[in-house]
């Protein structure tokens, strides 16, 4: 008899996130079991006891998951999970903490779609302004569009040290040119916003991050995305739905479009369904994180 598939979710919290637990089991798992206050230094053993209990066909049924919520130790337990592998007892490994890989990579996917087809532009070159960008999704959505080849900002809502050191920190990590700054302020926002030519809106659920007075003070804004969809949502303006719609607000900057927290959500779960499903799939193991997840995300808008 086949073994069932199992998905191991390896994760630093006390609790392991529903949503991924739903996402694991509508890809496709059999059985999805959750490790929880998980540390660094027990994933080799936890890996081992996973992939040498199951034998040479059952790893091939075997996928391995990370969560949590600080993006450096969820890379950090990917790159000890792949040294855990003892060939051949090898399984994929997908690395989200929080969602924020597969949410930051379909939010610069979709912000990268809309500004070719509205503005005939690439991310190379374009300046861009990641509020909450100190928070798992903001950093995740300011290296991937670092690594494109946009000016990247983070902005921190109260503190510049905390911009600066994470700024710094994923620098040194992944080669990327990160600045950072805060914004504590509406004409903190808007002087920022005044030169910006993308507006990545990533802070916490029903936080409006940009009202209709800060957008007035865009000038060259192109894009804005917001993965907001709890009311209010964070850029006024910006139907959950819309997908290269007008800013209404930005008055002063032609042409700046905006995208929803619902189309961006909706090439998301399409993301982490897809790439769950490839633990089971590829022949090979894959170690996937952000990198992975922006590749396959720019395919599927």
């Amino acid at each position: 008899m086949e073994k069932r598939t199992i998905l191991h979710m390896f994760d630093p919290m006390p609790h392991t996130s529903p949503f991924d637990i739903n996402m694991a089991v509508d890809a496709g798992f059999d059985v999805v079991i959750p490790h929880n206050n998980v540390h660094l230094e027990e994933i080799n053993g936890l890996v081992q006891d996973a992939i040498f209990s199951r034998g040479a066909a059952g790893v091939k049924r075997t996928g391995l998951f990370i969560g949590g919520r600080d993006l450096g130790l969820s890379l950090n337990m990917l790159e000890s999970a792949r040294k855990a592998m003892v060939p051949p007892f090898q399984v994929s490994v997908l690395a989200d903490p929080s969602g924020a890989f597969t949410t930051a990579a379909a939010l610069v996917a979709c912000v990268e779609k809309v500004l070719r087809e509205k503005h005939r532009r690439e991310l190379t070159g374009c300046r861009a302004i990641v509020f909450g960008g100190t928070g798992p999704v903001g950093i995740a959505t300011g290296v991937i569009a670092s690594l494109a080849g946009a000016e990247v900002t983070l902005v921190d809502p109260f503190n510049i040290d905390t911009a600066l050191n994470k700024a710094n920190e994923y620098n040194q990590r992944c080669g990327t040119t990160l600045k950072g700054t805060y914004a504590s302020s509406d004409a903190d926002k808007a002087r920022l916003l005044a030169t910006a030519d993308i507006a990545f809106c990533t802070a916490k659920a029903g936080i409006q991050v940009l009202n209709a007075s800060v957008l007035g003070d865009a000038r060259q804004l192109l894009v804005a995305g917001d993965v907001n969809a709890v009311p209010p949502l964070g850029i006024e303006g910006v139907k959950l739905k819309h997908f290269g719609d007008p800013l209404v607000h930005a008055v002063n900057a032609p042409g700046a479009v905006g995208i929803g927290a619902l189309a961006i959500g909706n090439i998301k779960y399409k993301l982490q369904n897809a790439l769950l499903g490839h633990l089971l799939t590829i022949e090979q193991p894959v170690f996937l994180d952000f990198t992975e997840a922006f590749k396959q995300a720019r395919h599927l808008v």
